[in-house]
């Protein structure tokens, strides 16, 4: 099938940003008095938007995280991004054929649009998204696994839903999709086949992305 729109989902999919903010979530957490090992947060909360991390720890320990943690989380991750951040190889070659092939393609995260951008600008994506095409938890309230957030972007970008494909590398950002009636493919570097019930399928690099795609 060839589709009308591409999403993109960011962290893990587009920068390799997963590592980074799994191992300082954990310890941020930890240090808070709620111990989270990096195998946890990966499974825990990956994939999600702020608002899910409060929600959970306040739903298991009965404690709210302080009220200045996102800004302290942020200004960790954003400084390790400076240091440590890399493009996801092989996307930029993904995205220029995309480009060549006529085919409009957004991305959509759970994360900030300044935590997208700060990343963008370190690894170079920034040149291929402009500012129209990005698109965050932000603007829509509820992150995944909610369909919000794809339903924004594919009505942001003029395609119908049941038109768009959505690349996703976490369970929560496939059910999203699934919710949104959108197809979606599973990028399994992080994440194994059976934890992203209900992708169309699989990939373990972006080189194979083209074909599934009909580029």
């Amino acid at each position: 099938m060839r589709y009308d729109l591409v999403i993109f989902d960011n962290d893990g999919v587009l920068v390799d940003s997963e590592p980074i903010s799994n191992t300082l979530l954990a310890g941020y957490l930890t240090e808070l008095g709620h111990p989270t090992s990096y195998e946890e947060s990966v499974r825990d909360f990956m994939g999600s938007a702020m608002h899910r991390i409060h929600e959970l720890v306040q739903e298991r320990s009965g404690q709210r995280l302080p009220v200045e943690f996102d800004e302290i989380f942020h200004a960790r991750v954003f400084a390790a991004f400076q240091a440590e951040l890399e493009a996801v190889p092989g996307v930029e070659e993904v995205l220029k054929l995309l480009v060549e092939g006529g085919v409009p393609y957004c991305v959509a995260s759970s994360g900030s649009h300044e935590r997208i951008r700060v990343g963008h600008r370190k690894t170079g994506l920034d040149a291929w998204f402009r500012d129209e095409i990005v698109f965050s938890a932000e603007d829509v309230g509820r992150g995944k696994p909610s369909p919000d957030l794809f339903l924004h972007a594919a009505s942001r970008m003029g395609v119908a839903p049941g038109r768009c494909v959505v690349i996703e590398d976490s369970r929560l950002g496939v059910e999203a999709a699934l919710a949104a009636g959108m197809d979606v493919y599973g990028f399994t570097t992080m994440t194994p086949e059976e934890k992203l019930v209900g992708a169309a399928g699989f990939f373990r690099g972006m080189d194979e992305l083209p074909a599934i795609l009909g580029l």
